[in-house]
């Protein structure tokens, strides 16, 4: 069966990686053993809940069939993700785990998918995220597993590489940002290049014919110093190119990005779909065309059913989607409320334009008065009249 190595910078149960999963799964033989690696999350309490939503996300999405295991002896796929990358590494090197993996890679067999945490491992060193961005650990390196020397490549894998959460702090490069990781990278063996993935974005590697893609929402970047390269989503090329861009060879090329092979548009991250909802929700209110603001909310429950079998725990992404699903929920009532006052009120706000027009203010402001004892304020502006309901 040809060999593939998959990493992948985040989204590896969500939509967004669901065609390259699908495709990666096409060449397995009939009947293949399939693996799901749960060692970077074990600790967690909930574990086993994240194990059962990705087998289910594996089932439904991808058509495979998934067993949850800590060895990969005898497995034609094996797949494992978000967690702690340095709990997998201790385990893994314990268990013989992390020499397996660098068999599979170096006898070019079988397809190895390995995301966030466990795409982490995956070089020759490993950052130790929890340590460093949630514990306050000094900026350090942890040996990795060791994927990339097999193929050539003397490099570390950083997945999340484009990360925004942080907002006002740099959260890029996997939650270290630019100041550490450019203090990282000084500690490095010399000749080690840094390759960062993108969040969903995935690098996938033929490891029979050596063919290299770039899938997804990113890209992949190679870092040297002095010198980055991005390889968009779209980008198909080989090993042998990003071997000499990770060697700093100033005459490497790489082919411009080709369309993707999967024929259906890339899933949008459920982050930017919460963006896109609340804005054209708001648009749909003010309008008002409250059919429209209701068909946006029943949208957002449909990409909050089809993200929940996420399992990165850092994200939280479906909890903030639930949140934000109620709070339009509650807006679309209180704006149902407004729309049926506001085919009353505003008759009334035309009737008392004409009366003033008509030079009767003693009516118009008697009529200003009625509704203000029915709880609607008019408010004179140079723009015209505003009202405001009373809060009941």
């Amino acid at each position: 069966m040809p060999g593939s190595l998959v990493l992948m910078g985040s989204g590896e149960t969500s939509p967004t990686m669901v065609e390259v999963h699908r495709a990666v799964a096409r060449g397995l033989r009939a009947g293949a053993r399939a693996v799901l690696l749960d060692t970077p999350y074990a600790f967690q309490e909930n574990a086993a809940d994240i194990s059962a939503r990705a087998r289910r996300y594996f089932a439904r999405s991808v058509g495979l069939e998934v067993e949850a295991a800590t060895a990969v002896a005898g497995a034609d796929w094996v797949f494992s993700g978000p967690g702690s990358p340095t709990y997998a590494l201790d385990r893994w090197a314990a268990s013989g785990v992390a020499g397996d993996l660098r068999a599979r890679v170096r006898s070019r067999q079988g397809v190895t998918v390995l995301a966030s945490a466990a795409a982490c491992t995956a070089g020759l060193a490993t950052v130790p995220v929890y340590e460093i961005y949630k514990v306050g650990a000094e900026p350090h390196w942890r040996e990795g597993i060791g994927l990339l020397e097999p193929l050539g490549l003397r490099a570390v894998l950083i997945p999340h590489f484009d990360n925004a959460e942080g907002g006002t702090h740099d959260t890029r490069y996997c939650y270290l940002g630019e100041r550490r990781l450019s203090r990282m990278e000084r500690e490095l063996p010399p000749e080690t290049a840094v390759l960062g993935l993108d969040e969903h974005t995935a690098l996938i590697i033929d490891l029979e014919s050596e063919a290299v893609e770039v899938a997804g929402r990113g890209g992949l970047t190679v870092r040297r110093p002095g010198a980055v390269t991005v390889l968009p989503a779209g980008t198909r090329t080989n090993l042998a190119a990003v071997r000499d861009l990770a060697a700093g060879a100033t005459s490497a090329t790489v082919p411009p990005p080709r369309p993707a092979r999967a024929a259906a548009a890339p899933a949008v991250p459920l982050e930017e779909t919460m963006r896109s909802c609340e804005r054209l929700f708001t648009d749909a209110v003010g309008k008002p065309d409250l059919v429209a603001a209701a068909r946006l909310v029943l949208d957002l429950e449909a990409e909050i059913v089809t993200w929940a079998a996420d399992t990165e725990e850092d994200a939280g992404g479906v909890d903030q989607a639930r949140e934000l699903m109620r709070l339009l929920i509650a807006r679309l009532g209180e704006a149902a409320g407004t729309a049926g006052l506001r085919a009353l009120v505003e008759p009334l706000l035309d009737l008392r334009a004409r009366l003033r027009g008509e030079g009767r203010y003693e009516v118009a402001d008697a009529l200003r008065a009625a509704m203000a004892r029915g709880g609607v304020t008019v408010e004179d502006t140079p723009a015209g009249p505003r009202w405001s309901a009373a809060a009941v």
